[in-house]
C-alpha cells in the first residue's frame, strides 16, 4: 500500500487533519480507518500463495538438503555416489 493510497484512506474516514479530543482519544475516524486499512490489506493477500505447517517444513528441509549438498559437491564417492548425491537421495 502506498503512502498516498493512505493518505486517500484518512481523507475519506475524515481523519485526515483532525485533532484529538482533550482527554487524548480521537473520534470514530481513527476506527474507520483502521477498518479501511484491513480491508485495503486482505483484499490483496492470495490465499493460494500460503503453504501449510508440513509444506513450509518439507521446503526446509529440502533447502537445507541442498545447501549441505552444495558444500560436497565435488567430494569423493560415498557407496557409488558423491556425498552430494546421496544426500540429494535421501528425500526421495
Amino acid at each position: 500500500m502506498t503512502k498516498e493510497e493512505i493518505i486517500e484512506m484518512a481523507q475519506r474516514c475524515g481523519l485526515f487533519g483532525i485533532r484529538p479530543y482533550p482527554d487524548g482519544t480521537y473520534s470514530e475516524a481513527l476506527e474507520d480507518f483502521a477498518k479501511l486499512i484491513a480491508a485495503q490489506t486482505l483484499m490483496k493477500i492470495d490465499p493460494s500463495s500460503f503453504m501449510s505447517y508440513q509444506e513450509g517444513f518439507e521446503a526446509g528441509q529440502l533447502a537445507e538438503r541442498e545447501e549441505c549438498a552444495k558444500v560436497c559437491e565435488n567430494s569423493v564417492e560415498y557407496a557409488g555416489d558423491t556425498l552430494a548425491e546421496a544426500i540429494r537421495a535421501r528425500g526421495q
